[in-house]
């Protein structure tokens, strides 16, 4: 196949291509030169002209997959037909139920010993998530009556942190005992504060995550 002449085409098909084999080999186990050798005769020149390394294509990959994400919250946090708290839970369960994302984080590798995607990952959720999409919606919370907190750019802090790190498979190497425990911890903590806002499917979705991470 000659070379794509539009350098946006030539990038979807590298990412598309990549995400396709994170899927199904993981990213460990896929190398630059099996995404080359799917490329239909695109060199591994052209791959480097647009990425540096396999680890920016991933981060291509999540950024993608954020811009998706991102979409979600943004309509799920400007609706005005529900109070906060339905929002906070609507939040919660769209990210941690969501198959595209439950997928990617399967294929990725093991984020403590990649450094620069936990930094990445912290980063958007400090700089992002926090301000833009979670305190937000604890405040009109607040103000509509159905959360009730003193503290709510901690609190906004502390569930994204446990959500994203504390029970991340990526970042603990876990049993499903572990993760069943700290899901009911979880659940105990949120709902002692009059947040409901996780059910028994996310136990399942870490579980399912967990499991493909071991077979990759």
């Amino acid at each position: 196949m000659a070379r794509n002449k539009y350098p946006e085409e030539t990038v979807n098909l590298i990412l598309d291509t990549s995400v396709e084999l994170f899927l199904k080999k993981g990213y460990d186990n896929t190398s630059i030169q099996d995404i080359v050798d799917c490329l239909g005769g695109l060199s591994k020149g052209a791959i480097y002209h647009h990425f540096k390394s396999k680890e920016a294509i991933l981060i291509e990959v999540y950024q993608r997959l954020s811009l998706v994400i991102e979409t979600q919250m943004v309509a799920i946090r400007d609706d005005k037909s529900i109070t906060g708290l339905q929002k906070l839970q609507k939040m919660f369960m769209s990210s941690l139920s969501s198959v595209s994302q439950r997928e990617i984080l399967a294929s990725s590798p093991n984020l403590l010993k990649n450094p620069r995607l936990l930094a990445i990952q912290m980063e958007s959720i400090i700089y992002d998530v926090v301000p833009n999409y979670i305190e937000p919606v604890i405040n009109e919370g607040m103000a509509d009556g159905s959360i009730v907190c003193d503290y709510p750019k901690e609190l906004s802090q502390v569930l994204i942190l446990l959500s994203n790190i504390w029970i991340n498979p990526l970042v603990y190497t876990m049993s499903d005992e572990e993760i069943a425990t700290k899901i009911a911890f979880f659940r105990q903590l949120t709902e002692s504060l009059g947040l409901s806002i996780i059910d028994q499917s996310v136990e399942h979705n870490l579980k399912d995550i967990k499991n493909k991470v071991n077979k990759k």
